[in-house]
């Protein structure tokens, strides 16, 4: 039997009947097309899947749908609402070379925006805790550290 839902994905109402099993991983990327939240472990360990869900990094992987009936949702996608532009976060992971082969680009930069929400100056150990749920095979994790100090920097002088 599906359950009724209302979300808020990236400023944007949705309504949708969901069976009460689909993970919120599910909707976003099959039925309301936001791909850029990329599937991982399915276990909450990788961090590929992070969303931020009115205010805090959540696996989407482990998050039902149902559970995220009325909350505000924010992907990569949502980021940069217009599309038109990088937010710095971005910018400074092209510049940085924080990218690699991007599967878990995401993920980081969603979690990366909510420790500088909450923390807009973070040092090396900050942002290292505010990345654990984060997994990088290719970059070795100081090119995204140096990103997020970079971006940091540039929020904060705007």
């Amino acid at each position: 039997m599906k359950h009724l839902i209302h979300l808020k994905v990236n400023g944007d109402d949705y309504e949708l009947a969901v069976a009460p099993h689909r993970t919120l991983n599910e909707v976003l990327r099959e039925d309301l097309a936001l791909t850029g939240t990329k599937f991982g472990c399915g276990t909450g360990d990788c961090g590929a899947c992070t969303v931020i869900m009115n205010g805090r990094n959540v696996s989407s992987c482990l998050t039902l749908a149902v559970e995220a009936d009325g909350k505000d949702i924010m992907t990569i996608e949502g980021l940069t609402p217009s599309g038109e532009e990088l937010h710095p976060i971005q910018e400074a992971f092209v510049a940085y070379g924080a990218i690699q082969c991007g599967f878990c680009t995401p993920g980081m930069i969603m979690s990366a925006k909510v420790l500088l929400d909450k923390n807009p100056h973070p040092d090396e150990p900050d942002i290292r805790a505010g990345l654990s749920g984060n997994l990088c095979r290719c970059t070795g994790y100081n090119k995204i550290v140096e990103a997020i100090e970079k971006a940091a920097h540039q929020m904060n002088q705007d």
